[in-house]
């Protein structure tokens, strides 16, 4: 950031009084422009024991299988956010069953919320940002294609809780990034 959208003058990188964190700051209109982790809101979707996946037609990760979630916008809720994903990306309806996990991504910035759902009548595609959807049951899930941790280790604590017939909701946090070998 290199000026204020207030009044348009340069801001500076300072702690302003009172806080712990640098922050942009107008050196003008003395403005305080912060900065927040971005929500990222999706769904494990269900549908007769298998777990709907996409494959991503966007970078990050293209090409790779993901569960359907993106940035939540403004005047939603997270699970409003979650559903919109979910019917953009996957073409599916879906009941939402509940919270499921939130994995925190500091080294982004990002908070990761999954909510389990069920598909209305099994029926989906391929939205924009989609190559592809595909129900996959427990066994035959492309661990070795998956995009993301936090995709990854939903999809783990999915599976170990659908075996003992226990739901929670799980709270974890990713502090490395991932390597990316492609």
């Amino acid at each position: 950031m290199k000026y204020c959208s207030l009044c348009g003058q340069p801001v500076e990188q300072r702690i302003p009084e009172g806080d712990n964190r640098h922050r942009y700051v107008c050196v003008s209109c003395e403005t305080i422009h912060y900065q927040n982790p971005r929500i990222i809101a999706g769904t494990v979707p269900v549908w007769q024991g298998r777990i709907l996946l996409c494959r991503r037609a966007i970078e990050p990760r293209y090409g790779y299988w993901t569960l359907p979630a993106g940035f939540m916008e403004n005047a939603e809720t997270t699970i409003e956010a979650a559903a919109r994903e979910t019917r953009e990306e996957a073409l599916a309806e879906v009941t939402i069953d509940g919270l499921y996990s939130i994995i925190d991504v500091p080294h982004i910035n990002q908070v990761h919320m999954f909510y389990r759902a069920s598909l209305v009548d099994g029926s989906f595609g391929a939205g924009e940002e989609s190559l592809e959807s595909k129900l996959f049951s427990p066994d035959c899930i492309p661990w070795d294609e998956i995009s993301f941790p936090t995709v990854r280790k939903t999809l783990e604590l999915f599976l170990a809780d659908q075996e003992s017939g226990q739901f929670g909701v799980h709270v974890r946090d990713i502090r490395h990034p991932m390597r990316q070998t492609v």
